[in-house]
């Protein structure tokens, strides 16, 4: 008889299960996961496969139903009415925020001398925010975190898009995502090489068979520039470029465009956001394979190249290692935990309360059993002529007893009532393990509330669980916002041109109501007294939910009015000292001097021994 070995991985909170950890195999069960025993699936994400169809499955209502293959008829006999969906769905939106804002540190700043540091970021915050309005980038974020907070992990995917030119987003299901993760790395390290990989159904009205796509992201060094072309079997590929002839030399691989060799043969190159040359680029390969081609021991990282049908963009480029002149991989892996140490992948808001969930839906059934005997009683009659005789329970029914006859009901009601008591508790008990209170959920009675401050003090466990969730994200969001820089930069975008990429953050907007009356008293006082500027007082207010769209243009509109009333003071008072006080300043209010009519710049950018001014041409600042 085997010993029986205890797995402990980012997966084990599911071995409780026989159909994910299968007595004496300790594998999930074949007949539930096939897609995870696929020939092509490494042996490594057997079990994360299985996990996201497990969690994936509690999402939709269909445990019951995956829980059949293993169990029988009996157990698709299970209620399930959407507790997990609701505990996600709540968790989206607490951590998602009532409004995210895209800002780049320096664009709300007003001090003259950082006014071209200010003018950029305040160009760049425009740019990003215009992007974000094109590509829906909210819902977008919704889709991922749904699949971040119901399976552990979400996925993003940025790619330039010559016909509408902007970077395009794409979510992508966890389940698809192989990340090549080195053995000696930190699983925290971004993986040199990703594939995004998936099975397509057999078609037989178009003739095609069982295949597997793949798209692989691979950075690699920078090699000679290739072209499209075909191979001796026809097939679309990528073929060295090569120079003519010259004096009887050979030819010669021709070199990328901006590339250069140095002294040891190594081609580098200069990306435009870069300080220094880099060697190396990131390549994309987007190919096909009937799945009859893949036979031994191959896996997503080992297809037979030669076997494999490359396909081409919308510029009839084959991609086939298509050099995409970036430096970064951009897939963003974005995890729901902050993994553990040397780990990579994130961890469901469902794992630790799944049980739960389980113990809730059989109590649910229960209930329902319990239900119908209490609807339609339990009835027994004694006394009556013919023993064989049958009785129609219904209203207006008569029954004819003799003279010892009697009538039984069995009372199941107070059976319902504990069960639904039960079902009470392991609700509040699946919420105090994810860390979901009452109040959150929506299911707390208002009058019950003893004051705000008890409300807030019941808030604490959620407000510790959307910290760590938004600092798992918190890297992301910011790498996301710098990929699409780099992007718009590569793709040669005539908004973004001599556009310098800087640091921008997606803010996430609250999750809890927001007593706007108290903040703006706290705003208004910390302003008045010097310890805020009005930067902070404005961003401040826009975090806690006031109706300001623009945080620049609201300043803009504050200081205008503050001068206007203060050149009105002054000319009451005639005394700088109290139109000092008034502004909330130490020293004298300086005169204000006369608009002056700058003469008109010509398209040269100097004119009578001017510095050249920034102005909008095509967009980018000049």
């Amino acid at each position: 008889m085997g010993l029986k070995s205890v797995v402990i991985d980012a997966w084990s909170w599911l071995n409780y299960k026989p159909i994910f950890s299968d007595p004496g195999l300790g594998m999930p069960n074949r007949r539930a996961f096939p897609e995870a025993h696929a020939s092509w699936v490494p042996a490594a994400d057997e079990r994360r496969l299985s996990a996201y169809k497990l969690l994936a499955a509690y999402d939709n209502n269909q445990a019951a139903e995956l829980a059949e293959l293993r169990d029988g008829p009996a157990a698709r006999e299970r209620r399930e009415f959407g507790d997990p969906s609701m505990f996600i769905d709540t968790l989206v939106a607490h951590v998602m925020g009532r409004e995210q804002h895209i800002t780049v540190p320096g664009a709300e700043q007003t001090d003259a001398a950082d006014e071209t540091e200010a003018a950029a970021a305040h160009r760049v915050q425009e740019l990003l925010r215009g992007w974000a309005e094109d590509e829906l980038l909210p819902m977008r974020m919704l889709q991922c975190e749904r699949k971040a907070v119901g399976l552990g992990d979400g996925v993003y995917l940025l790619f330039w898009d010559p016909d509408k030119q902007r970077p395009r987003l794409r979510t992508y299901d966890p389940g698809f995502y192989f990340p090549i993760l080195g053995e000696d790395g930190d699983g925290a390290d971004f993986p040199e090489r990703v594939h995004l990989a998936w099975e397509l159904p057999e078609d037989p009205k178009r003739g095609l068979k069982a295949r597997l796509r793949r798209i692989t992201y691979e950075m690699d060094f920078i090699r000679p520039a290739t072209a499209s072309g075909v191979d001796r079997q026809g097939r679309p590929v990528r073929a060295p470029v090569m120079s003519e002839p010259v004096d009887g030399n050979p030819p010669a691989p021709v070199l990328g465009r901006g590339d250069q060799v140095d002294g040891q043969g190594g081609i580098s190159r200069q990306y435009a956001w870069a300080d220094r040359p880099s060697y190396r680029t990131c390549y994309l390969t987007d190919a096909t394979w009937e799945l009859g081609d893949l036979k031994g021991s191959v896996d997503v990282d080992s297809l037979p190249m030669d076997k494999a049908v490359f396909a081409s963009n919308g510029s009839g480029e084959v991609l086939d290692h298509l050099d995409l002149y970036i430096d970064f991989i951009p897939v963003i892996h974005t995890p729901n935990t902050v993994p553990p140490a040397e780990e990579h992948w994130g961890q469901s808001s469902l794992a630790k309360a799944l049980q739960a969930f389980d113990e809730l839906a059989s109590t649910d059934t229960d209930s329902a059993r319990a239900s119908a005997t209490t609807g339609l009683p339990m009835i027994g009659i004694s006394g009556i002529s013919d023993p064989k005789r049958q009785f129609a329970v219904g209203p207006g029914a008569v029954f004819t007893l003799g003279d010892t006859g009697k009538l039984t009901t069995v009372d199941t009601s107070p059976a319902l009532r504990e069960l639904r008591e039960h079902g009470h508790d392991l609700a509040d008990r699946a919420a105090n393990v994810v860390r979901l209170p009452a109040v959150s959920l929506g299911t707390m009675d208002p009058t019950k509330v003893p004051s705000g401050y008890a409300l807030q003090l019941s808030l604490g466990p959620l407000d510790s669980l959307i910290a760590g969730m938004r600092l798992a994200r918190a890297h992301k969001d910011m790498l996301l916002l710098r990929f699409v820089q780099r992007l718009f930069i590569a793709g040669q975008h005539p908004d973004w041109a001599g556009v310098t990429p800087l640091p921008a953050k997606l803010v996430r907007g609250p999750y809890t109501p927001t007593d706007k009356a108290a903040v703006l008293e706290q705003v208004a006082t910390a302003y008045k007294a010097g310890v805020i500027s009005l930067e902070t007082a404005i961003r401040m207010l826009v975090e806690a939910g006031w109706p300001i769209e623009d945080a620049e243009k609201e300043i803009e509109q504050i200081q205008a009015r503050s001068f206007e009333q203060a050149r009105l003071l002054a000319d009451a008072l005639g005394n700088p000292d109290e139109v000092a006080a008034f502004l909330g300043r130490q020293a004298p209010v300086e005169p204000v001097a006369p608009a002056v009519q700058l003469p008109a710049v010509p398209a040269d950018g100097q004119a009578n021994g001017l510095p050249r001014q920034g102005r909008q041409g095509s967009g980018g600042n000049e």
